[in-house]
């Protein structure tokens, strides 16, 4: 092997190595293989992100958090300026709102004034599914994809709450556009994770007396 290829072998491999910690960050090898609701929506998916976080809260707790998201609701708990920098008009909540409370199927969650996804699934303190993603108008994406937010009971009264992007290319250049998108998204996924923790285990000590 010529100094060249190795170099392009060890780069390679490097490469594999980041995308694989950033479509599983948090998630623990059973989360990244366990069937989540939603994943029969996008049934052959060419592209999936797992990711996960542990939270000191009850997932009663945690569930409001995720009932608000959305544009022009309670945001998404990441990096406001950046989503705001093309025009989203993100403003992530730092309470929780009973007027943002209700969601249903055939909902709209609004990443952007001019961008939704539909809300496919509901279990109210378990799940939420949103599936689509198109700008408003008569233009498809070149994918099928969903967002999935799943709570699970974990032990002494903490939630792991498990974040996963489904997606199955409609196109044949389809890669060419999601898979660079795909390293923000895990920033900003990253961001939001970290942010719903950081919210609902302020609530629940604010309640706790001193």
């Amino acid at each position: 092997m010529t100094g060249m290829t190795a170099a392009a072998a060890l780069a390679m491999g490097s490469g594999l190595l980041v995308r694989r910690r950033y479509l599983r960050w948090g998630a623990t090898h059973g989360e990244v293989a366990a069937a989540l609701p939603g994943d029969e929506l996008v049934a052959r998916a060419d592209l999936t992100a797992t990711r996960a976080i542990t939270i000191r809260a009850s997932a009663a707790e945690v569930w409001p958090w995720l009932a608000q998201i959305g544009q022009g609701r309670g945001g998404f708990y990441s990096y406001d300026r950046l989503e705001n920098l093309i025009g989203c008009n993100i403003h992530s909540a730092d309470r929780i709102v009973p007027a943002w409370q209700t969601i249903a199927v055939g909902d709209c969650v609004r990443l952007h004034p001019e961008v939704a996804m539909a809300v496919a699934l509901v279990e109210p303190g378990r799940a939420l599914v949103l599936q689509g993603e198109a700008p408003d108008g008569t233009t498809p994406p070149p994918y099928d994809g969903t967002w999935a937010f799943v709570l699970r009971d974990g032990p002494a009264g903490t939630t792991r709450l498990l974040m996963r992007e489904r997606y199955g290319y409609t196109r044949w250049w389809s890669a060419a556009v999601l898979e660079p998108v795909e390293l923000l998204s895990a920033v900003m996924s990253r961001r939001m994770l970290l942010g719903i923790r950081d919210r609902a285990e302020r609530a629940v000590k604010a309640r706790v007396p001193a």
